[in-house]
């Protein structure tokens, strides 16, 4: 009997991603929106499990946690924020070093609004969430707190939790593991059909490739700190984070990864207590990558037009925008929308032009962006585990020393 053939996931995000710019280079308009519509269908489907995705994980991962749930939210939280600050203000410094040399506004003038010339489905089906995604980050730390702390108050409520998360993680390996190449496949469609795939680069290639080098330098960084503290081999653990970080560039979400970041963080030797917890959890509250793309985004239009730009400006902006992040919805340009009442921080009224510019230039870049975060999230978990063996479980059991 001949062998099964298996094809991996990397290889399955790749062939999509390349079946998405064929089909959008050479298939006629209505085949095009056939993929398109599925595409959409799927995604409108995923919107709908992720609040589900997090409400599970995030209150198994805690409840789980039979010692210093508290406390290893607090350090996954402050982690999280202190990378997104760290890298929004070396983004910051970069972008006035080098922008400058390059910068016109003729470059954003022609790059027009990212969604001209896309594709729209023969029809969608209008599926609300249960709970948007504030909401359910919000609900499964109370619920896994009291789960992890009020252990015999709460004891009829562990299983029936517990078997919930069962069935999204059912879901997730019958349902949404299985189609995200056919959603990647879509955005790719769209993203061609509209002149995205190849126009972009060609006009906005030097603050384009600034971003990702930053985030390539970020990603770099925070698996050499992560191997460093959780003695493991950082190449290792960037080499497992490909299937993760291939995920986001295709969906454009943070939150539409998570299923796949669970299976790189397995590779990583994360245990499921923990990974289950910080995942979903920095899939929310993380956003180095698209903090980077935020500020530069932001100090490229403010040179543009000449306006003022300083420390002074940007500081309480990326202070705030940090915090804020923890509300922007794991979709397409979530982040940069989560920001727009933010702008007059920095000058930028949010129903101007500018920010029609700005919104344009960073949803240009939004899927590498969510690529750094999500593939920030994995190193975050690696160093969670370790400080979270090494000083949260000793300082719990010494406490119980002494009380004893």
């Amino acid at each position: 009997m001949a062998k099964k053939l298996h094809v991996g996931l990397v290889a399955r995000l790749l062939i999509g991603i390349a079946l998405g710019i064929l089909f959008g280079s050479f298939l006629p308009t209505p085949v095009n929106r056939i993929i398109i519509t599925a595409s959409t269908l799927f995604s409108s489907f995923l919107k709908f499990v992720i609040p589900l995705l997090i409400l599970a994980f995030v209150t198994m991962g805690i409840a789980d946690l039979t010692q210093g749930a508290g406390k290893l939210l607090g350090l996954t939280a402050g982690i999280a924020y202190c990378s997104s600050l760290l890298w929004g203000t070396l983004a910051f410094a970069v972008a006035v070093s080098l922008f400058p040399h390059f910068m016109s506004a003729s470059t954003f003038t022609a790059i027009g609004h990212p969604e001209q010339g896309m594709l729209s489905p023969y029809f969608t089906i209008p599926l609300s969430p249960v709970m948007d995604v504030t909401a359910a980050v919000v609900l499964a730390f109370i619920l896994g707190l009291c789960l992890s702390t009020m252990r015999k108050q709460t004891a009829v409520l562990y299983e029936p939790i517990n078997a919930f998360s069962q069935i999204i993680q059912k879901v997730l390996k019958v349902a949404v593991i299985p189609l995200l190449p056919l959603y990647i496949c879509g955005t790719f469609v769209n993203m061609t059909v509209s002149g995205q795939t190849f126009t972009i680069l060609n006009l906005l290639w030097k603050v384009f490739l600034t971003v990702i080098i930053l985030h390539m330098v970020c990603l770099l960084v925070m698996f050499l700190i992560a191997g460093l503290i959780g003695k493991k081999n950082p190449f290792a653990l960037l080499r497992n984070q490909i299937p993760g970080y291939l995920s986001a560039i295709g969906t454009q979400s943070s939150a539409a990864t998570i299923p796949v970041n669970l299976k790189c963080a397995e590779a990583d030797g994360v245990s499921p207590e923990i990974r289950n917890f910080v995942i979903p959890l920095c899939a929310n509250i993380h956003m180095a990558g698209s903090m980077t793309t935020i500020t530069c985004c932001v100090s490229a239009v403010l040179l543009m037009y000449n306006m003022p730009l300083g420390l002074g400006i940007i500081i309480p902006f990326i202070m705030t925008l940090g915090i804020a992040m923890v509300a922007s919805p794991g979709a397409p340009g979530g982040s940069i929308m989560t920001a727009l009442p933010f702008l007059p921080i920095v000058g930028i009224a949010s129903d101007s032009a500018i920010a029609s510019l700005l919104i344009a230039l960073y949803l240009t870049q939004d899927s590498f962006g969510t690529a750094c975060n999500v593939s920030g999230d994995n190193a975050i978990s690696v160093i969670v585990e370790t400080f979270y063996r090494k000083f949260i479980k000793k300082d719990i059991k010494t406490e119980g020393r002494s009380l004893a």
